[in-house]
């Protein structure tokens, strides 16, 4: 950073060197920008390629066929067809709900729980409110104000 700091100093001295003539063709610079240009070239060609390789020997081998599903021939309307019967995947038209009677008995646990959630949203924040202001006496000297009486007004002066 002390470079850093050097080199933008002497940036802002006025200076009167004169530049150099620069060749019109860097060889150097060229091999360079030729090297990074293929590097970069062949890691985007063979790196798709060694993935495809690495995934097709992580497959294990079972032989030259492995059995998937039972396959039963059925008749249709026009013709017999094959198809191929293994485990349902997808729909599971197995009843899940807890019955009446398990619902109905475990009814006053849920509600305790609602009850909770309730107070202690609610009723705890109020408490700890009132908690925190009962020393505060600002709304005691509000509300038990006596109002001014309003003062009498000037007398008249007359001609007596």
């Amino acid at each position: 950073s002390l470079a850093l700091l050097v080199n933008g100093a002497s940036a802002l001295v006025p200076s009167n060197v004169p530049k150099t003539k620069r060749p019109a063709f860097d060889a150097t610079r060229a091999a360079t920008n030729t090297m990074a240009a293929a590097s970069i070239a062949s890691a985007l060609v063979i790196g798709p390629m060694a993935d495809a390789v690495d995934m097709a020997m992580d497959t294990p081998s079972f032989g030259s066929s492995s059995l998937v599903a039972e396959r039963v021939t059925r008749e249709g309307l026009y013709r017999e067809y094959d198809v191929d019967l293994g485990d349902q995947k997808y729909d599971n038209a197995d009843s899940t709900y807890k019955s009446a009677k398990e619902t109905k008995s475990k009814k006053g646990k849920y509600t305790a729980l609602i009850a909770i959630l309730v107070v202690g949203s609610f009723i705890i924040p109020m408490a700890q409110y009132f908690w925190y202001v009962k020393d505060d006496d600002s709304s005691d000297k509000f509300f038990n104000k006596v109002p001014e009486p309003e003062p009498e007004p000037p007398k008249k002066k007359g001609w007596f």
